[in-house]
């Protein structure tokens, strides 16, 4: 065939498709390096115990601290990025999280680690509200579930790299230089976000037109939704940190030694980032409700079979219950877009994050007192028992998501 017979690519599609892969190597590549930072804090908790001299209270108020702050200042960092843009504040959160772990690194004790936390925990909370929305953005429609699984996986390997990199680095330098080396790696990763994140429009609201009855009976199931959804993502978030509270404890009671238990958790979060992943995928395919049933069932079904099976039966099936467990939070936060106005996206994840976080934060005290009433297995048995109660809830979204088409286009 003669060449210029041949179509000329649209440059508007191609112009669209370098937009989404430079949106979501950004927004995935923030959250492997944000929930790394998360994650670190455990690998220095021991350092800095025998260095500082630091009691168990002392560690926790740290931990804490990192975790509250980040919760905490999400809703003002999509407030702000509503002023003055995602990328300009994401930058700033992802430089401030590289050097909160500078200035940790040059601590000289406990009043300036806390500084140090506050300020790693603050650039910290500017990630999920604004890495999710740009990831809606760039992925509007039905792709944007996948779009936000992928990202949400990619958290997850965060989690497990930078942690693991850091031990490889406390083996030739001191973990002071360690920190130094790898908060500068978050400063150099802020002028790249600078630099690179797409700038979108401002994305108008919608015209207002006067409804009719039933577009006004739509409206109000609507303004409604996203408060349900917020709902079912914190007894979901709740479940999750429940479950891997008293999962050590269910295991102690079949035999399990420490080596044991250490593989055991692997194996569940293995599980639950590739749930992450995976459900997100079939979300796409099936809807969110009929994913929300699956995958919540699947939970409650998975605590109630642990605990008559024998431990390595356990240990089978634990991959399986990581599946289940954090599948369900890709699902949900890829709703998120469906729910809101899209100029108020930010603002919504910001919520929904703040509400997750802080009720997973919250669930091991409240149910580790149902623990010391009423004994682990019977602990456990209410967990699986809560968290059935997202099915009845989800029903309740069945005619937002009821139009919602399935995905038929390329992956992200």
């Amino acid at each position: 065939m003669d060449v210029a017979s041949r179509p000329m690519p649209d440059p508007h599609a191609l112009a669209a498709r370098r937009e989404e892969r430079a949106a979501a190597g950004i927004a995935c590549g923030a959250h492997a390096l944000h929930d790394g930072y998360t994650d670190l804090i455990y690998v220095m908790l021991p350092i800095w115990q025998r260095e500082f001299g630091l009691g168990y209270a002392e560690l926790g108020l740290l931990r804490g601290l990192f975790a509250g702050t980040m919760a905490g200042f999400q809703i003002p960092s999509g407030l702000l990025a509503e002023r003055l843009g995602a990328a300009a504040v994401l930058a700033l959160g992802t430089a401030l999280a590289g050097a909160g772990y500078c200035l940790a690194g040059a601590s000289a004790g406990f009043a300036l680690l806390m500084v140090a936390l506050f300020v790693g925990g603050l650039g910290a909370s500017t990630q999920h509200p604004l890495a999710s929305s740009l990831m809606a953005r760039a992925f509007a429609g039905p792709r944007s579930m996948q779009a936000l699984g992928t990202y949400n996986f990619a958290g997850d390997l965060g989690k497990m790299t930078l942690p693991a990199l850091a031990s490889l680095l406390l083996v030739a330098m001191s973990w002071r230089s360690t920190l130094a080396l790898l908060g500068a790696l978050g400063i150099l990763a802020a002028a790249a976000v600078f630099m690179l994140t797409p700038r979108y429009g401002a994305e108008a609201a919608p015209e207002r037109v006067k409804p009719d009855a039933a577009g006004a009976a739509a409206g109000a199931r609507r303004r409604f939704a996203f408060p349900l959804l917020l709902s079912i993502g914190m007894l979901d978030s709740a479940t999750r940190m429940a479950f891997l509270l008293f999962l050590p404890f269910v295991l102690t009671a079949k035999g399990a030694s420490l080596q044991t238990i250490g593989l055991a958790l692997t194996l569940v979060f293995a599980g639950g980032a590739a749930g992450k992943l995976v459900c997100a995928f079939i979300g796409a395919r099936i809807g969110t409700i009929a994913t929300v049933w699956l995958t919540e069932g699947a939970t409650a079904v998975a605590m109630l079979a642990l605990l008559p099976l024998p431990l390595t039966g356990a240990l089978l099936l634990l991959p399986i219950a990581g599946i289940a467990l954090n599948g369900t939070s890709s699902v949900l936060y890829g709703s998120v877009p469906d729910l809101v106005a899209p100029q108020r996206r930010a603002r919504a994840f910001s919520v929904f994050y703040t509400g997750t976080i802080g009720t997973g934060a919250l669930a091991p005290a409240l149910y580790g007192l149902v623990g010391d009433a009423l004994g682990v297995p019977t602990a456990m048995t209410v967990v699986a028992a809560v968290v059935l109660l997202t099915l009845p809830l989800s029903l309740l979204l069945r005619p937002v998501f009821a139009a919602r088409p399935t995905v038929t286009s390329r992956r992200p």
